[in-house]
């Protein structure tokens, strides 16, 4: 049976720690949907066709690289019933610390009442990405910082150019 998993989030902006579960979600299942949320009551930073594209550059050459086949969707529904949508058994969620998993187990638990076919599988951020937010990057970019250690060279680039040049470029 093909495994195919579900990963979603608002990926504003697409981070290294996004790019880690991602690459690590790669390995466990055969197909891969990566879900953009679309909040109509939220102002994200990127568009939702930013963002897409945006993951569309990099996760589906970290699919390549694995392998397997990586889609990227929007939603605006319940991400489990995405999840269903989009053909997925697994829902792959990413923990940096003890907050997201006392949050993370409550929605795995309603989730799973929802859709008691659909597993929730957690991954462990691994330790050089688990401190970076996408909250916090927008607020490094946003003030001027260099945000280029936190995300993938040409989302530093996109972050340059929003917020202008001056602290944002990429190392070289």
């Amino acid at each position: 049976m093909a495994r195919t998993g579900f990963y979603p989030g608002s990926f504003d902006p697409l981070t290294l720690g996004h790019m880690d579960i991602i690459t690590r979600a790669s390995r466990l299942v055969d197909r891969l949907v990566i879900g953009v949320g679309v909040h109509h009551g939220k102002k994200p930073l990127f568009t939702v066709e930013d963002r897409v594209d945006m993951l569309k550059v990099e996760a589906v050459l970290a699919g390549k690289k694995a392998g397997i086949e990586i889609n990227v969707q929007t939603f605006d529904n319940l991400a489990v019933d995405a999840a269903r949508d989009a053909g997925a058994n697994v829902i792959v969620r990413g923990l940096r610390d003890s907050g997201d998993f006392d949050y993370e187990t409550q929605m795995a638990a309603m989730n799973g009442q929802m859709a008691p076919d659909i597993e929730t599988v957690f991954l462990a951020s691994s330790p050089g990405v688990r401190h970076i937010a996408s909250s916090l990057v927008r607020q490094i970019a946003s003030m001027g910082g260099n945000a280029s250690s936190f995300v993938p060279p040409s989302i530093a680039e996109r972050l340059a150019d929003r917020f202008g040049r001056q602290g944002n470029k990429s190392h070289e």
